[in-house]
């Protein structure tokens, strides 16, 4: 298809692989039913002496640790209709990447003998591929060889725990399984859920073949069952695979993947044009370090911006019980960033081959680009937010991109009920493989401290210019990367491990943007600039309001956060063999032929309005709109926003009000008391700016620094241990009410 997408009208919930397709047979339900119950299989111990390993099932243990709810006073109104149930769920396993999901009732034989058996009469088999060995003579080929499954495992496990608490939040009984702790035969429920096939003692998958792993979900939540794979479906990989028939991703790409250096990502950044600078001005002597308690959702936390964005605070982006569910997985992760170093492994000292393995790891964990820099002064916070003083430690920062999701984003307005869980599942994801790598390299003698959502000291924004990755867009404080556009989230992880530092990128987005006004017309909040850039604290940018934006996010009363900006972005598309032809053209021409650019922006722009890219596609929506209000999980009060597009809405850049909150106007990095947003102020602040010229040449000059590019300093006071707790979120208590 040469304008639209060829899975347009594929369900999301069918999955990547079009099992669908594939001959199935019910007789296999009675021959496994006449299978005697087994006991826990016997299976080769892990490699314990691999740092790797230990790294891994470090995590797997930490994994196993949550997933219990505590029982909601009541269940949700979940539909009857027992397909749409299973719509729902296995919507939320291929969301957080699972290869292929399937649904079964559990027969008695299907729990392991001698183990205990709980009330659970369906299963959801979660199937994961084993991520790709590095190639010889790269270093991280010694510790991904031979432990693919065991990576797998525990991308495989951290989806099941997250799908099972999502059936908690709802109300149901729900369990997480793996080949260590479950109680149930995972071969036997992956062959009666659809994803299997019975080869002599193994299981096989027709695409996969014996390389997955599988978790399993049990639960009281009834659901619709999937139907056993028939014995002809061992020749899945026919032309119609090859093409993507049904919407698939078509075997063409998964054989395109294939085919690029494990230290590469499946997107060709060696292709866009690498500079020695930022595309923006970035005044590195002049950006002032701010403190985490200047960033507005902690100044909501902390009352400055009212009692309503305070209460909300906690509970915003994960009023959802699918959101909810990645809560405890994330916060979980938070006392693991850190840690003691060993003492120094020797092998390491090649920055050249220290970068190629870094990369590799990352991608095999789950990493979709990956770039790296070293940490300037300004890109850490100064202080903490307990108020503590920050002192930069580690020289680089390995920069990783998760990809919120485009299908799921393609059934969204990009402010209703999936929002915030899109948000969630990259964060969840990247603390996970900053994880597992910064584990690996303190082992190995290197200092290392993941940076999270939940706990960064340092800012992400800055570090993922300076690797490479992507633009400052008119989004304003967000990245636009080449061929994932703004749908992304970043997780930092800062070593101290020997590399080599990637050089920023220029794919002429500052041009397109500069003739693009569909984010800044598509915002709810009209908190998007109409005008041209300016310098902020340091940064030349097309600066938002980030007060009114936080606000909506927080208080958005139908839906979790929001992410319209990238739902209707013109490069919020596909570029990949699941994308249309026109698409993957106009990709490769402005990122290989920018002269381009002023000839195909204005009917990119265009052309985007008129295929209606932005609105929603019913198709696409496998979740349930629900949310918990005072611990139960109900129907929305107010509805669930159903944006499209505004064509129509447009303002007046000179008329436009934005608020700007300059350095020297936000609160002390240690105060705990309330310090109210001063909007009216903030308004007048707009005559303080500079245009990018202006500050180039007064910098050029020797003049210094403007006034209101100093911070506020502390008050010296210190917090009381009431006031640090408050802010905390990710420490607090877990309950129905949070």
């Amino acid at each position: 298809m040469f304008l639209t997408s060829k899975n347009k009208n594929r369900p999301f919930h069918w999955g990547p692989y079009a099992l669908e397709r594939l001959p199935h047979d019910t007789r296999i339900i009675d021959v496994e039913a006449a299978r005697p119950p087994i006991a826990r299989p016997d299976r080769p111990q892990p490699d314990t002496s691999s740092l790797f390993v230990k790294a891994l099932l470090k995590y797997h243990e930490i994994f196993r640790n949550q997933g219990v709810v505590e029982p909601l006073p009541e269940r949700a109104p979940v539909p009857k209709d027992l397909a749409r149930r299973s719509q729902d769920v296995k919507g939320a396993a291929f969301f957080l990447d699972a290869s292929q999901v399937g649904v079964c009732g559990i027969s008695d034989n299907a729990w392991l003998d001698g183990e205990e058996r709980i009330d659970h009469g369906y299963a959801i088999a979660i199937m994961i591929g084993h991520g790709r060995t590095p190639e010889e003579g790269n270093l991280a080929r010694d510790w991904v060889k031979g432990n693919e499954a065991i990576g797998a495992e525990l991308r495989a496990m951290e989806i099941a725990i997250a799908v099972s608490e999502h059936i908690q939040w709802m109300g149901f009984a729900a369990k997480a399984h793996d080949w260590k702790t479950g109680l149930v035969d995972l071969d036997r429920l992956t062959v009666l859920a659809g994803l299997g096939i019975r080869q002599g003692d193994a299981v096989i998958n027709p695409y996969l073949y014996k390389n997955f792993s599988v978790a399993v979900v049990t639960t009281a939540y009834e659901l619709q069952s999937d139907t056993p794979l028939g014995k002809g479906a061992k020749n899945a990989k026919g032309f119609g695979y090859w093409i993507g028939a049904g919407g698939a991703v078509p075997g063409l790409e998964w054989n395109r993947r294939a085919s690029r250096a494990t230290h590469l990502s499946n997107f060709p950044m060696e292709q866009v044009d690498r500079v020695d600078r930022p595309t923006t001005l970035i005044l590195d002597d002049e950006v002032p370090q701010v403190s985490k308690r200047a960033e507005f959702f902690e100044r909501a936390a902390r009352g400055d911006l009212g009692e309503k964005s305070m209460i909300e605070r906690s509970r915003f982006s994960f009023k959802h019980p699918f959101a909810q569910a990645m809560v405890s997985l994330i916060k979980c992760m938070v006392p693991e960033q850190g840690g003691e170093v060993a003492e120094k492994v020797p092998g390491f000292e090649d920055a050249e081959a220290n970068t190629k393995a870094v990369k590799s790891l990352s991608y095999f964990l789950g990493s979709e680009m990956t770039g790296i820099c070293e940490v300037p002064r300004f890109a850490w916070y100064s202080h903490r937010k307990n108020g503590t003083a920050i002192e930069p430690y580690n020289k680089y920062a390995i920069v990783m991109l998760i990809d919120q999701g485009y299908e799921t984003m393609e059934g969204a307005s990009g402010d209703d009920y999936i929002s915030g869980a899109q948000s969630m599942r990259a964060y969840m994801r990247g603390a996970e493989i900053a994880g597992v790598m910064g584990e690996l390299f303190r082992s190995l003698g290197f200092g290392s401290r993941s940076q999270t959502n939940a706990d960064s000291e340092v800012l992400h924004l800055p570090l993922t210019l300076l690797a490479g990755l992507g633009e400052l867009s008119r989004i304003g404080e967000v990245i636009l990367n080449p061929f994932i556009g703004p749908r992304l989230k970043t997780v930092v992880l800062t070593t101290d491990l020997p590399l080599i530092a990637d050089k920023p990128i220029d794919f002429g987005l500052q041009y397109f943007c500069a003739n693009c006004w569909k984010c800044a017309r598509e915002c709810p909040c009209d908190s998007i600039s109409w005008g041209d850039k300016v310098v902020f604290n340091g940064y030349e940018m097309w600066k938002p309001d980030v007060e009114r934006c936080a606000r909506y996010r927080l208080t958005n009363p139908r839906g979790l956060a929001c992410g319209r900006c990238m739902k209707t972005c013109p490069l919020n598309k596909v570029v990949t063999w699941e994308g249309p032809v026109a698409t993957r053209i106009a990709s490769w021409c402005g990122v290989n032929q920018r002269w381009l650019k002023p000839l195909l922006t204005p009917i990119a722009v265009w052309l985007d309005d008129y295929l209606g890219h932005g609105i929603r596609n019913p198709v696409k929506k496998w979740w349930l709109d629900l949310e918990i209000v005072d611990g139960n999980c109900v129907v929305p009060p107010k509805g669930a926003n159903e944006r499209d597009l505004n064509l129509d809405h447009k303002i007046d850049p000179k008329e436009q009000k934005m608020a700007y909150y300059h350095a020297n106007v936000m609160p002390p990095p240690d105060s705990g008391e309330p310090v109210l947003v001063n909007r009216k102020e903030a308004l007048k602040a707009k005559d303080l700016l500079e245009l990018p010229e202006e500050a180039k040449k007064r910098a050029a000059a020797g003049k210094p620094k403007p006034a209101h590019y100093v911070p506020v300093e502390p008050l010296g006071t210190g917090m009381t241990e009431d006031q640090e707790s408050a802010n905390a979120i990710w420490d607090k208590p877990r309950g129905h009410g949070t």
